[in-house]
């Protein structure tokens, strides 16, 4: 049976295309010489197999080999029928220097570990079959290689975990005709009830946008010999706003020429006035969860679409209205899933692993950030980009500062409808969006500590209490504020497992500081929301409100009461 079936791309779908995923041939490549010995030569066998598209060091891909892999390849047959179109072979994403030969010959390469991209192999395949060969080069002990949670020691240790090597989403051909729909932008307006389109199309021919709401008609648009750069928008037959804990969304079908796509759109405008968050202009309190998407047999992949459905679920369950997508760019069906469900994310980067002190961090980070912001520009879910989690490098810091506030710029160039949190947790540089990390687990002077806040004293720097050379370098300036990670409360570990403070050894003993530290922020007006640490254990750091395997450590019904009662922000 073929994994992960569904269409990897939900918001930019097209009916003609072959899921690659299943058996390929595959070896392991553990000093990057496999080109010098002819791997990618047409006909070259390879040592083993791998079931596609998870990462070789997963049980599920038949290997199961945690140790370093430098670079690992992999090859297949495939039959293609190029009917005078476009092909390309698409990756939902492979990590981290992906290289595309067709019978032998090189046809092109991508790099960063998480987004999506393609490979135009229309003139390197013939009709029939094709020999497929990829190699992924992914030297992960650098300091020029965004990695995220993934380990850059031989082992797991504290909060980071098992490495993912090679492809680890889906792998698809898709047919295009000649003229097409190359990309497109939604901006939506909650107040006139109108969505307006910017669309970029390559060749030409008429052009049609249809919208519905629950099969019902919203308006079309149409444009007879339409070509390159359009703009227009659409007055909806009805307004019906995407709100959190209700994804209302409408349908979208694009034709151009022979071109068909299908997509959606939400109706969500997010605003900020003063330290106000709103959402739709309705003032939100966020009530987030820290996910890291880690799957004990997928690592970074999840087993099937009804574990990431599951996820969000058990988040719902629990009270909270949203995540932290965390040192991650999630894959494309779980955003919209939390689309449909009303469920709010931030659009995070894995930056851990980059070092920021250097000059060239910024060109590394830059393509692939602008590659993140566009592929997820059009989902309502995300209200909020954070590229930076924890730079708190301070050895060169004007170097770190300049990193933060280019990115920061280029954010706000891409995108004018959401607002950007530099980096969270500190050191801030220029930022809509003001947090910290507190993972204080003393109720009493966790409160304390951010009443002063309440009261209209300084916001408190709890960098500044433990270390104290930070004092000065950021400051809080009026904006939002959020408390980005707290808790991490370790309960019913294992032997060797890893948590923040002190474990709690009974439930009632996690639940009372639980709800301390949750109160604390729920009846501070001056936060407008909170990220509990977090969803599930991930190997050995076991502070998750659910066991690794997704089973409940609690009654989850109690930590709803505890997280979903209404905060003073709302009031």
């Amino acid at each position: 049976m073929i994994p992960r079936q569904e269409h990897p791309k939900p918001q930019f779908e097209r009916e003609d295309w072959v899921n690659l995923n299943g058996k390929w041939n595959f070896e392991i490549d553990r000093s990057n010489s496999g080109f010098d010995r002819g791997l990618h030569q047409k006909g070259k066998a390879l040592s083993g197999e791998i079931l596609v598209p998870f990462c070789p060091e997963s049980k599920l891909s038949g290997i199961g080999d945690v140790d370093f892999m430098d670079a690992v390849w992999y090859k297949r047959i495939v039959n293609i029928k190029k009917a005078d179109k476009l092909v390309r072979l698409h990756f939902g994403a492979a990590d981290y220097i992906t290289k595309v030969y067709i019978n032998g010959v090189f046809a092109g390469e991508h790099t960063g570990g998480y987004n999506s991209f393609f490979v135009d192999i229309t003139d390197f395949v013939e009709d029939g079959d094709n020999e497929i060969c990829v190699q992924c080069i992914d030297v992960i002990r650098t300091y020029v290689h965004p990695r995220g949670k993934q380990s850059h020691v031989y082992k797991s240790q504290g909060c980071i975990y098992t490495r993912t090597t090679g492809i680890w989403q889906t792998v698809w051909i898709e047919y295009v005709s000649r003229n097409h729909v190359e990309s497109f932008e939604f901006y939506p307006d909650i107040l006139s009830g109108s969505i307006t389109v910017r669309a970029i199309l390559a060749g030409k021919g008429n052009f049609r946008f249809k919208a519905t709401f629950e099969g019902r008609d919203m308006g079309e648009y149409y444009l007879p010999d339409a070509v390159g750069e359009i703009s227009f928008n659409l007055k909806l037959n009805e307004k019906q706003l995407w709100e959190v804990g209700c994804g209302r969304l409408y349908d979208v079908e694009m034709t151009f020429d022979e071109d068909k796509v299908k997509t959606y759109f939400g109706l969500r405008q997010v605003r900020i006035e003063g330290n106000k968050f709103y959402i739709n202009e309705k003032r939100i309190f966020q009530r987030l969860i820290l996910d890291q998407s880690f799957y004990p047999d997928g690592i970074y992949t999840a087993p099937d679409e009804s574990d990431i459905i599951k996820d969000i679920e058990l988040s719902l369950a629990a009270g909270f209205n949203g995540a932290r997508m965390h040192e991650k760019l999630f894959e494309e069906r779980y955003l919209y899933h939390a689309d449909r469900l009303g469920y709010i994310t931030w659009g995070e980067f894995p930056n851990w692993g980059l070092d920021h002190t250097r000059e060239d961090s910024l060109l590394i980070m830059v393509p692939e950030w602008i590659e993140a912001v566009k592929r997820d520009f059009n989902h309502p879910s995300i209200i909020l980009w954070c590229p930076f989690n924890e730079t708190w490098s301070i050895s060169n810091k004007k170097q770190v500062d300049a990193v933060i506030k280019n990115i920061y710029l280029i954010t706000k160039a891409l995108d004018t409808t959401r607002p950007c949190l530099d980096t969270s947790g500190g050191l801030h540089t220029v930022t809509d969006v003001y947090d910290t990390h507190d993972y204080l687990g003393d109720v009493q002077k966790f409160k304390e500590r951010y009443d002063v806040f309440k009261e209209g004293g300084e916001f408190f720097d709890r960098l500044v209490e433990h270390t104290p050379h930070y004092r000065g370098l950021q400051k809080y300036e009026g904006q939002p504020c959020i408390m980005s990670e707290y808790g991490g409360i370790g309960y019913s570990l294992s032997e060797n497992a890893w948590g923040y403070g002190n474990r709690a050894n009974t439930e009632e003993e996690f639940l009372d500081r639980f709800k301390g530290l949750t109160d604390a922020l729920l009846d501070n007006d001056k936060f407008c929301g909170f990220c509990y640490t977090q969803l599930t254990d991930v190997e050995q750091e076991q502070n998750g409100l659910y066991f690794y395997d997704r089973t409940p450590k609690f009654d989850i019904q109690k930590i709803k009461e505890i997280v979903s009662r209404k905060a003073a922000y709302e009031e």
